[in-house]
């Protein structure tokens, strides 16, 4: 009996899919799962709050901050953790980001599902002239007929 090779089915994971940067003036409402690669130019500490639970002390930290590419800026909120990344003058990837909506202006953030991470500094010059958190967008409805 002879045995002929079989192929082997291998339980790898199948491999990383490359991400896709998006850039910040290609942001739109509602969207998410973007990657970008932005500079931080401001951080301001919004909310900061602590409160102990038995033994867990809980803080809960939000900081809205001004990031941009060479494309635009756009107003990041980041929650416990990411605050600390998000010093001025620092270039992070954003992974899984996505776009809340705040008093009708768009803003960037990752939740757990996503990942904020420090990168060596960026090249470009971000366009500060261009937020688009600034622009406001009204919710229509729109009725069928």
């Amino acid at each position: 009996m002879s045995t002929t090779p079989t192929t082997q089915q291998s339980n790898a994971k199948p491999g990383l899919r490359k991400p896709v940067f998006t850039k910040v003036d290609q942001l739109k409402p509602g969207t998410n799962g973007h990657t970008l690669t932005v500079k931080v130019l401001s951080s301001n500490t919004v909310l900061q709050k602590g409160r102990s639970v038995s033994q867990n002390l809980r803080n809960t930290r939000i900081s809205e901050c001004l990031v941009g590419d060479e494309t635009g800026a756009i107003v990041f909120t980041a929650r416990n953790d990411q605050v600390d990344l998000m010093k001025p003058g620092t270039t992070v990837i954003l992974r899984n980001a996505k776009i809340d909506m705040f008093k009708g202006s768009m803003r960037l953030a990752v939740d757990k599902w996503g990942r904020v991470e420090v990168t060596e500094p960026a090249k470009f010059v971000v366009k500060e002239d261009n937020n688009i958190s600034l622009v406001e967008y009204e919710l229509v409805n729109v009725v069928e007929e």
